[in-house]
């Protein structure tokens, strides 16, 4: 089946030496992933590799024939080309990172309009804006409630459990601590317009780690991402 879709480029591995594998999340079919014959094999084709770096916003063209297998591209062009994030070391680290967290994370293949929607207009912002220090926080807060294990906020509670997702009246043994649970707080009443003076940096990499855990809990097989590190170096 032809499809016309919108896509946002999850990852790219090359394979067997000329080739690529690309993860999309597609506007009208969730994630697929799609064989790029002879990606690097001319000047050509070559040049069509910078459609495929983490996170670009695509119009594409695809033979969807959703039987598990790889898919094919027919026609591939830029949605909305970037100005900032692929020139800026900050912005090219913190899509990486997002990249790698949403490689891990999505991985159904079904229709999710309101991710789609959300993650495009969250990289459009960070694409036009300079106080991006927090955007991973908040957008990693935020996919929360499209993967299904949003806190539940129906408590004022000094203690956020973290397996259950709930605020708790007692410390137990999963509990953030109260200064934990109060950053936790904070980023929760977040969004991306008001986030850029937020936090302190020891304060930004304690929620990195804190959200981190909170996936890892929440979904089977979680990797932490390779890039954070390198992420955690950039906002250091």
């Amino acid at each position: 089946m032809l499809v016309r879709t919108k896509a946002i480029v999850i990852s790219s591995l090359r394979y067997q030496d000329k080739s690529l594998i690309v993860k999309c999340l597609t506007e009208s079919d969730g994630v697929k992933s799609y064989y790029v014959r002879d990606a690097f094999s001319s000047k050509k084709n070559a040049q069509k590799t910078v459609y495929f770096q983490p996170l670009t916003l695509l119009e594409i063209e695809a033979v969807h024939k959703n039987k598990g297998t790889l898919e094919y591209f027919k026609e591939v062009r830029l949605a909305h080309p970037y100005y900032t994030i692929n020139s800026d070391i900050v912005k090219t680290t913190i899509a990486i990172f997002v990249s790698e967290m949403l490689h891990h994370c999505i991985k159904e293949e079904e229709k999710n309009q309101n991710l789609y929607s959300f993650l495009e207009t969250a990289l459009l912002w960070l694409d036009s804006h300079d106080n991006s220090a927090n955007f991973h926080l908040v957008l990693l807060m935020e996919v929360t409630k499209f993967l299904g294990f949003y806190p539940d906020r129906n408590s004022s509670h000094p203690f956020f459990e973290m397996t259950e997702g709930v605020f708790s009246p007692y410390h137990g043994i999963s509990c953030l601590t109260e200064e934990e649970t109060a950053l936790f707080r904070t980023l929760m009443d977040l969004k991306f317009d008001n986030s850029g003076k937020a936090f302190h940096v020891s304060e930004r990499q304690a929620l990195l780690k804190i959200l981190l855990d909170y996936y890892a809990l929440h979904l089977e097989g979680f990797r932490k991402p390779n890039s954070v590190e390198v992420l955690r170096e950039v906002f250091s």
